[in-house]
């Protein structure tokens, strides 16, 4: 056990996100997510946290690693397609607040990708971290930043 370090981020996450440097991703899947076939797609590590909500997880990975302050947008999200445009994503209002602790750009440090522009995104990324979260349009990426 470590001092400090939250619980809910377990030794094969901490271990990626610790190995993680400047610039590099990690992508937050909901349930929904096809983590597994993102994963495979470009070799990047899966990590299941199943039971787990993005928001927990969100705000622990935020306690020790700090996103990138050389984009302008190192969280992405995923955009509605048309036929959900009206469905609203209350998650996102939670992301925002969470971010706010961490990062003094707030709300301004997110983007969005097209849905399939995300997925391509996350094909890419070092990590796919498989969550246990219900919302839909839960997804997330995160771009870590440097340890000053």
């Amino acid at each position: 056990m470590l001092k400090n370090i939250p619980p809910i981020l377990s030794p094969e996450l901490l271990k990626v996100l610790c190995e993680m440097g400047h610039g590099d991703r990690i992508c937050i899947g909901d349930g929904n997510f096809p983590g597994m076939s993102m994963a495979k797609a470009e070799d990047a590590i899966l990590v299941r946290a199943d039971g787990h909500g993005i928001p927990e997880l969100l705000d622990a990975i935020l306690q020790v690693i700090p996103l990138d302050e050389y984009v302008d947008t190192p969280v992405m999200l995923m955009e509605k397609m048309d036929c959900d445009k009206d469905m609203p994503i209350p998650v996102w209002d939670e992301y925002k607040a969470i971010v706010a602790k961490y990062d003094k750009r707030g709300a301004a440090a997110f983007g969005a990708y097209e849905r399939f522009e995300f997925y391509d995104h996350a094909k890419k990324c070092c990590c796919i971290l498989q969550s246990g979260e219900t919302s839909v349009y839960a997804n997330v990426i995160l771009q870590k930043g440097v340890i000053k």
